[in-house]
This record gives C-alpha cells, sequence and structure tokens, in this order.
C-alpha cells in the first residue's frame, strides 16, 4: 500500500504531485493539461467520456489512446456522436486504437444524445457544483475519490439521460477540469490556472 506523500521534486526540481513523476506522459499531462479551466462543451464532454472509458484501467492507458479515441469519435464533437448508429458501434468495437467495451461506447453515444439536451449546456451544468471554498489537499491521503458535489453532479446528469457517469467519474472529470483543484499544496501547479 501506498504511503501517503506531499509534493515531490521532479526532473527540474519543481515540486510536483507525486503521481506525476513518472512516466513522461503523465508529467506533460500534470504540468500542461490537468487541472486547467475546461470551459466549453466539447472539451468537457471530451473529458468526462475519457474518464468513462478510464474506470477499470488506469488513466495512462487511456491517455496513451486519446488521439485514436479523438479521432474514432470525430473530436468528441456531440453533434456527429449523438447521429452514431449500430454501424458505427461495430466500428468503433473493431477499432484496436480505442478501449473496445460495448457498454462504455454505447454509454457515449447516448451521453452525445442527452449533452445536446442540457438545458445550460455540459461546462456551464458541470462549473455549477464547483466549490470555491475548497482547501488544498496536503497529501494524497487528502484527495477524496468523490464529494457530495460530484455525486450532486452525477445525480444531475444521470435525470438528463447520462450513464457512466458515477460521483468517482464526475469527481475525475471535475479534476480534470479545474472545477475542482486538487494539485497539492506546494505543487506548483497550485492555483496556476485559478479561474
Amino acid at each position: 500500500m501506498n504511503q501517503p506523500t506531499g509534493a515531490l521534486p521532479g526532473p527540474d526540481g519543481e515540486p510536483r504531485c507525486p503521481w506525476s513523476l513518472s512516466p513522461a506522459d503523465m508529467l506533460s499531462y500534470h504540468d500542461e493539461e490537468w487541472g486547467k479551466p475546461v470551459l466549453d462543451d466539447i472539451g468537457l464532454f471530451e473529458r468526462l467520456c475519457l474518464e468513462a472509458f478510464q474506470s477499470g484501467l488506469s488513466w495512462l492507458t487511456i491517455l496513451r489512446k486519446r488521439e485514436n479515441f479523438r479521432a474514432a469519435f470525430h473530436g468528441f464533437d456531440p453533434a456527429v456522436i449523438a447521429g452514431f448508429g449500430a454501424g458505427d458501434v461495430d466500428r468503433l468495437l473493431a477499432d484496436q486504437g480505442i478501449v473496445r467495451n460495448r457498454a462504455k461506447i454505447e454509454a457515449t453515444i447516448s451521453n452525445a444524445r442527452a449533452m445536446l439536451d442540457l438545458p445550460t449546456g455540459l461546462a456551464a451544468t458541470a462549473w455549477s457544483y464547483a466549490d470555491q471554498n475548497a482547501s488544498a489537499p496536503r497529501t494524497t491521503a487528502d484527495i477524496p475519490s468523490w464529494t457530495l458535489a460530484s455525486k450532486a453532479l452525477s445525480g444531475h446528469l444521470r435525470r438528463h439521460g447520462f450513464r457512466f457517469t458515477g460521483p468517482v467519474t464526475a469527481y475525475a472529470a471535475m479534476q480534470a477540469c479545474g472545477i475542482v483543484d486538487d494539485h497539492l499544496a506546494g505543487c506548483f501547479r497550485r492555483e496556476a490556472y485559478a479561474v
């Protein structure tokens, strides 16, 4: 079992969240993207879908297949994905560049349709659950897998027809999109993306 730890020095000496220190793909993801505010519907939809595909797998697996996912799902444009049919599901199940899970593929298509029906859009909906008073986690043990806000967002999305968007998946998307800043206290990226 891993011991909780605070920010650790990276290859350049800057303190970072410890999960980002290896391999190099994780370092660049941490430094350049994770926690950076995503304010557009398509960007947020992509992250929500990728977090759903990650369920049960490592994030590194998804990160390394990300460009394949983008190609397979037409840049995660919900208007395009909403029009996918049985032939597209078959095409995606045969695509070795992505995670070939029928339930997750069908959920992505269903979620695209549900997203188009959200009255305020996905980004505005997700950001309405931001907690501006959250304190900086000091160690990895201080980072929850879900919160009351992610549970509420998950419930909201599910009431609107979303699938594979439970509280843990919703929270991971909130972290990735900067709705929650879970960079550790001491991490050089903490507050870098403050909205």
